[in-house]
């Protein structure tokens, strides 16, 4: 599984198949998840001083694929549009990204695809799950990390990190007493070092660009409500 794929079973509720947050957010996390995957591949990187492209842009380490088709064709936007720094490339990355992700799990049997309608006319699909079990294996890392207080693996931490940028985490373990403790450990784990260099500087990068992205298509949306 994609760290993508893991992020977007949280994201989802297995019983409504409905997102527990809304866009952009969601979306923009599916991209910085797939960036740190491709960080974790060794393909991508974040620059630094002296580097060819600009320090705090994307850099290209291994432009070969990686063999699946999400990560590929982000990787090969990337290539494309070198240099660029992460949080002015996950919006486009973004689109479509959900899409591919829910019918992928749809095919593999994790989740079910429920075409429906709202008041009897409008079409909706959910997506609610068909096989948990994964699932709660990724919970019952999440669970390990921010309540017993192990230390996540890279791919833990780093779902960790863009559930915290997304200030979800309560949303997500749902069953903690205090919820202030919840989100203080998880954003202490977004900001230790747990990973290697390069993952850590590509997930505190990915959690920027979030936030950024988030801040600028709310600000976007108020600007057009009130004109």
């Amino acid at each position: 599984m994609l760290i993508a794929e893991d992020l977007l079973l949280l994201l989802y509720d297995d019983e409504t198949g409905k997102p527990i947050t809304g866009s952009p957010g969601l979306d923009y996390s599916l991209a910085g998840a797939v960036l740190i995957e491709l960080t974790l591949l060794g393909k991508l990187d974040i620059a630094e001083q002296g580097d060819v492209v600009k320090a705090g842009r994307l850099k290209v380490l291994d432009p070969s694929p990686t063999g699946d088709a999400i990560l590929d064709q982000r990787l090969a936007y990337v290539v494309n549009k070198p240099g660029k720094r992460p949080k002015d490339q996950i919006g486009a990355m973004s689109k479509k990204l959900r899409d591919e992700v829910l019918v992928r799990l749809a095919e593999r049997g994790v989740l079910e695809q429920d075409q429906g309608k709202v008041l009897g006319l409008f079409p909706v699909k959910r997506w609610p799950a068909k096989d948990a079990r994964h699932e709660l294996e990724v919970r019952s890392q999440l669970e390990s990390v921010l309540k017993v207080g192990t230390t996540p693996d890279q791919r833990t931490g780093a779902l960790i990190a863009l559930l915290s940028a997304l200030n979800v985490v309560p949303k997500v373990v749902t069953d903690a007493v205090d919820k202030r403790a919840l989100k203080k450990r998880a954003k202490e784990i977004a900001d230790s070092d747990w990973a290697a260099e390069a993952v850590k500087k590509a997930v505190t990068e990915m959690q920027a660009a979030v936030t950024a992205a988030i801040v600028v298509a709310s600000s976007s949306a108020a600007a057009s409500g009130s004109s």
